[in-house]
């Protein structure tokens, strides 16, 4: 099993953690030969676990595996720095316990993601991206991670929204642009409705409901927002107060005055061909929190 395979700056940081150690001096050959038995040993566990133990060649594939999952963990116990990072390595366990920390790492990156895995509840594409094959330029392994962590977020903050804000919250989340507009919608037709979940009837209710001046105000729709978002988790707050951009409230307020020329339209008995050229003409994609779907 080889640690290191390429520059050890463009390797995983497992790789540079250990060439560190050997250039200062601070890491013996016989602490390095531990370390290495070590992840071996792991190696061999991983691929009898998750490949076909009649296929060992495939350990060096679960070799390159063990390596990115406690790079993974390693930065995220001890940091991104080599001589902090080095004295956990040199513990009885720290191979282990960064495995054990990547790992987890990687499952809840992982948790959102619906495609059947190789590894678990880990996901393959991620592992993929986290693995260190000798073959690449450069590991991006960390890098890979914290987009999938951040996708995790996303994804995660919209199905909190739509659970707690929409009638029907079985939404696929691929058809959930961004968190910036599932939050509007809702602060949109909790404005319009009384705090009421949202319903595919927007369209159709607008005539029905007079609208008050008050709504129309950047501060009291930010209010709104700041309402809606009390009813969640601290930490999904935080998630979604970062995805919105710096237009947000613009943005809302102008699906506010459009939403007023559309009911003006529906008292005029407008036919559902006018409406949809009244929003196509308005520009639906930048209408922030205004429907998508059609139901005149």
């Amino acid at each position: 099993m080889q640690l290191a395979l390429r520059d050890s700056n463009q390797g995983p940081y497992l790789t540079k953690v250990l060439a560190y150690g050997q250039l200062e001096d601070k890491l013996s050959q016989q602490e390095l030969a531990q370390i290495k038995a070590k992840a071996i040993l792991m190696s061999l566990k991983l691929a009898d676990k998750f490949y076909n133990k009649h296929k060992m060649h495939l350990l060096e594939q679960a070799a390159h595996d063990v390596i990115g999952v406690v790079s993974i963990g390693l930065i995220s116990l001890t940091g991104n720095e080599p001589a902090t990072s080095l004295p956990l390595l040199q513990t009885s366990d720290g191979i282990l316990k960064c495995f054990q920390k990547g790992w987890s790492l990687l499952t809840q990156a992982s948790s959102l993601n619906t495609a059947k895995s190789l590894y678990g509840d880990v996901s393959q594409s991620l592992l993929e991206k986290v693995s260190s094959p000798p073959d690449m330029d450069e590991w991006q392994g960390w890098q890979s991670y914290q987009e999938a962590l951040a996708e995790h977020d996303r994804l995660q903050a919209i199905s909190v929204l739509l659970k707690t804000f929409y009638q029907h919250s079985n939404l696929d989340l691929v058809d959930c642009l961004n968190i910036e507009a599932v939050l509007a919608e809702a602060v949109l037709y909790r404005t319009l409705f009384a705090d009421s979940k949202v319903r595919e009837d927007l369209k159709k209710r607008l005539g029905k409901i007079e609208l008050d001046d008050a709504w129309f105000d950047s501060d009291y729709l930010m209010a709104q927002t700041d309402k809606t978002l009390t009813l969640l988790p601290a930490d999904l707050v935080a998630t979604i107060r970062s995805d919105l951009s710096k237009h947000y409230n613009q943005g809302l307020l102008r699906t506010m005055y459009f939403a007023k020329g559309y009911r003006e339209l529906l008292m005029q008995g407008a036919s559902p061909e006018k409406l949809e050229r009244f929003e196509h003409k308005e520009g639906l994609n930048g209408l922030l929190g205004w429907p998508h779907y059609i139901d005149l």
